[in-house]
């Protein structure tokens, strides 16, 4: 293809969730709204804190991803759909909004003033992962999905989301949508997520685990530290998010415009 061709390409930036986007396990952040809610006991939510604990110290290996998906398909089964949903729409901002990255929420920002599509990429499921990608105004979310019966999880997983999955849930993406993926960014925490930011023309490493380091090293890829979770506090509702981030972009190119015009103006 010819290069105007390729720069006419719609192109994408794919974000990792846990540890890129937010500072902690997603699905560890719901254990107590689910505790709550009569899902899990008090042992479940202290084995989950303990997982956790070692998940944000010494990152995700294969290993611990598959101990990991095995407790979430055991935890979730029998639990009703409608009631996780709920469940997640009524502490959502509370949960999560706390724990946002500022340096994260100013990346999607600027993928947008570009004309990035914005899509997330995780291994926790769907019921949680959807409604944190409209709260945040991504376009597309990819998610791992339990399979449901009557209503109620099996405790089977239907589609895991992780792993060289993820590279080729992108890769289809691509297909579909039309994504220049050497023209795209991948961001993620996670030597696991290593196929997804291969996948793509513009990898970068957020937090890195220790052997993500050592090939974003190897491979030259940008490293990039996100240390400030920002409280995005009850300024905007879910539905809104896509509208502030708008807003947000608006005030960027209106203070370029001034700050431009009054350099014209010097003399």
């Amino acid at each position: 293809m010819s290069a105007p061709m390729l720069a006419t390409m719609p192109t994408a930036a794919f974000f990792d969730l846990d540890k890129t986007i937010i500072a902690k396990s997603s699905t560890f952040a719901f254990s107590r709204p689910f505790q709550a809610g009569g899902l899990i006991s008090r042992g479940l939510v202290l084995r989950s804190a303990y997982s956790h604990f070692l998940y944000m110290v010494g990152g995700a290996d294969h290993d611990q991803m598959e101990k990991m998906r095995q407790f979430m398909s055991q935890m979730c089964a029998g639990w009703d759909v409608a009631v996780v949903k709920e469940i997640v729409a009524d502490t959502l901002h509370n949960i999560v909004e706390p724990l946002v990255y500022a340096e994260a929420l100013n990346l999607i920002v600027q993928h947008k003033l570009a004309g990035n599509d914005v899509v997330i990429v995780s291994a926790s499921g769907a019921e949680l992962v959807e409604p944190i990608g409209t709260m945040l105004g991504a376009d597309h979310v990819i998610a791992t999905r339990m399979e449901v019966s009557d209503g109620k999880y099996t405790g089977e997983i239907e589609y895991y989301a992780y792993a060289e999955e993820k590279a080729r849930a992108i890769e289809a993406m691509a297909e579909e949508f039309g994504y220049d993926l050497d023209r795209c960014h991948a961001y993620s925490d996670s030597a696991t997520d290593i196929p997804m930011l291969r996948a793509v023309g513009h990898p970068h490493a957020v937090n890195p685990d220790r052997e993500l380091r050592r090939v974003a090293t190897e491979e030259g890829w940008p490293i990039l530290v996100f240390v400030r979770p920002v409280a995005l506090g009850n300024r905007f509702g879910a539905a809104a998010k896509p509208a502030a981030l708008a807003l947000v972009a608006g005030g960027v190119v209106a203070l370029g415009v001034t700050l431009w015009w009054h350099t014209r103006r010097r003399p």
